[in-house]
């Protein structure tokens, strides 16, 4: 089968009927997975929501650090929330936070050492492109040269947060200041080529246009071909609650748009394994509906999600294993647990 255009593609997501497209989405990914639906146990630790960088869709960062809701935990407290969840079963820790200015690269290489002697046996899936550039301003090194010294104290993949949209004319707008697309994909790239697996996202719905998000999957596609070593996509839905964005997007897009953005990226992103239906950001009505419109994966349990939720989510902060599995039961599709490198575990 040839592979999809941009223009195709758009012209996909701006014409086809939903249902078709949904469709076809879902033949491509039963053509990949069956009836499987991946999920994990895993746990988010967002270690301080202080940041150096203020973007305009974001609701959860703090930039004065003695602000009455900033936050910044100490290991100990880091500690006990991975220890709670890996006593319930948690096969992975999702690691990612502001950029507090206080931390030296240190710290985190300190955070990421002690969780892996403590508890060895668990993923640690932590910090996005930004924080690793970040790092590599703070210490003068390279992002390659970081991300060699955190998998070294015990780095087993890279979340994928950050991108937003990858077009620079977009990012300018909606998070300035923020490191560039290319820094981004930069970031992936050096991660790939030493054996550091990686997700990426997309977060859509705001001044974006359907062009925009294509260019975006199109980059995306590229460096998979250039540098293997993507997991999944992950579509994040932009929440326009507390933000200064709120103004200009007020409203949530539609669920017709979240679905369609889901069925192009599985048709398009041919050479990644699994599209995610976040259901954090979707809301679990529609993220039971991307299952059957090519998305193969339902991210995980989460236990404590506070970014999406500074923002206005109205979906629980967490969920238990039996619930995840339930949801998808209850689909007709089969559940399958695995951890952050897609190890199967049912």
């Amino acid at each position: 089968m040839s592979r999809l255009t941009e223009s195709e593609a758009l012209d996909l997501f701006l014409n086809a009927p939903l249902e078709e497209l949904c469709a076809r989405a879902n033949v491509e990914k039963e053509r990949r997975h069956g009836k499987s639906v991946y999920w994990v146990n895993n746990r988010q630790i967002n270690y301080t929501n202080v940041c150096i960088l203020h973007c305009k869709f974001c609701a959860f960062s703090k930039i004065k650090k003695d602000s009455v809701t900033a936050y910044d935990w100490d290991y100990d407290t880091i500690r006990d929330k991975a220890a709670f969840a890996i006593e319930g079963g948690a096969r992975e820790l999702h690691i990612v936070g502001g950029l507090h200015p206080d931390h030296p690269f240190d710290y985190y290489i300190e955070m990421l050492r002690k969780l892996r002697v403590e508890f060895p046996k668990v993923n640690l899936k932590a910090f996005t492109a930004v924080e690793i550039a970040h790092f590599a301003k703070l210490s003068g090194q390279t992002p390659l040269q970081i991300m060699e010294t955190l998998k070294g104290a015990g780095l087993d993949a890279l979340p994928g947060g950050g991108a937003e949209i990858l077009v620079q004319s977009v990012r300018d707008q909606i998070c300035p200041g923020k490191e560039t697309g290319e820094e981004w994909l930069d970031v992936h790239r050096a991660a790939h080529k030493i054996g550091i697996p990686t997700n990426a996202t997309m977060l859509f719905g705001h001044i974006e246009t359907p062009e925009h998000r294509i260019a975006h999957m199109k980059m995306l596609r590229d460096l998979q071909d250039e540098a293997p070593g993507f997991f999944a996509f992950i579509p994040l839905v932009y929440h326009p609650e507390h933000n200064a964005l709120h103004s200009i997007v007020p409203n949530m897009t539609s669920q017709e748009d979240i679905l369609r953005t889901v069925a192009v990226a599985r048709l398009f992103l041919d050479n990644f394994p699994h599209i995610k239906a976040y259901w954090i950001q979707m809301g679990i009505e529609t993220a039971m509906k991307a299952l059957h419109s090519g998305a193969s994966d339902l991210d995980g349990t989460i236990i404590e999600e506070k970014i999406t939720h500074a923002a206005g989510a109205k979906v629980p902060v967490g969920m238990s294993p039996e619930r995840m599995r339930q949801l998808i039961l209850n689909e007709g599709l089969e559940p399958v647990e695995r951890d952050a490198l897609y190890e199967r575990f049912s």
